[in-house]
């Protein structure tokens, strides 16, 4: 097996997508606290707002279930916190059961929540291991100016960079972005690379097999995104005795 390249980072993050969502149901705080008893040093997941604005976790942003279980499907945006199940945790909680050294991974997908959660994370929450992760570089670059003690993800397609990575770099650097998050097929050792010349951070999401794993590793990323905590764990340790 090849040697390892350098990482940004002293050790990867092991982000648990959703938790261990491949051994528990996705986005519950179960499936949040079996991640880090399998090995996950970070926690991802999806934040929305609700009706009476808390922030809460789910993927897909439509609940069903609870006391509107005889309804059809809403919006979480239509529905107080109140009324949710209470498998769907809120932000508060995430950071509740969340050690100081997890990292926490959040796809801001209703940018509503941003000041929301600047406003519950206190200095002692520790918000630079908090990653913030949206689609549009213009976002972030606005939230870094309000809110700049967490960290800011452009979290992105490589075919969708239509300027190209290198110029994607430049401007991540210039706005002071710290990581770029694309699919495990978009990455490549050169790509990476490109990424830690200009200081950025190179995140690759959807790893599920031990071989992905063990590649991303060796090509010297700064964090992973898996179902499986378990074998994130056993893979990095794999590229240890290599």
């Amino acid at each position: 097996m090849q040697q390892r390249l350098p990482s940004l980072y002293d050790k990867p993050i092991m982000f648990a997508h959703r938790g261990a969502s491949a051994h528990a149901v996705e986005n519950t705080r179960e499936s949040f606290q079996l991640a880090l008893k399998l090995g996950a040093t970070g926690l991802e997941t999806d934040c929305w707002v609700t009706l009476d604005a808390q922030v809460v976790l789910d993927h897909d942003g439509v609940v069903k279930g609870g006391i509107l279980s005889k309804l059809r499907p809403k919006k979480i945006s239509e529905v107080a916190s109140s009324e949710l199940p209470n498998s769907i945790p809120s932000y508060d909680q995430l950071l509740r059961l969340s050690p100081d050294e997890v990292s926490i991974s959040i796809d801001v997908c209703d940018t509503r929540a941003m000041p929301l959660i600047a406003g519950s994370t206190s200095d002692k929450d520790n918000p630079g291991r908090i990653y913030i992760c949206h689609p549009d570089i213009r976002v972030l670059e606005s939230w870094k100016v309000l809110y700049p003690a967490f960290r800011y993800v452009n979290s992105i397609r490589l075919s969708k960079i239509v300027e190209g990575p290198e110029r994607r770099c430049a401007d991540l650097a210039k706005f002071k972005i710290d990581v770029l998050n694309m699919h495990h097929t978009d990455w490549n050792g050169g790509l990476v690379s490109l990424a830690h010349r200009f200081n950025i951070a190179a995140f690759s999401w959807d790893l599920q097999h031990d071989e992905q794993l063990q590649t991303a590793f060796l090509m010297g990323v700064d964090a992973v995104y898996s179902d499986w905590p378990d074998r994130m764990t056993d893979a990095f340790n794999k590229t240890l005795m290599s």
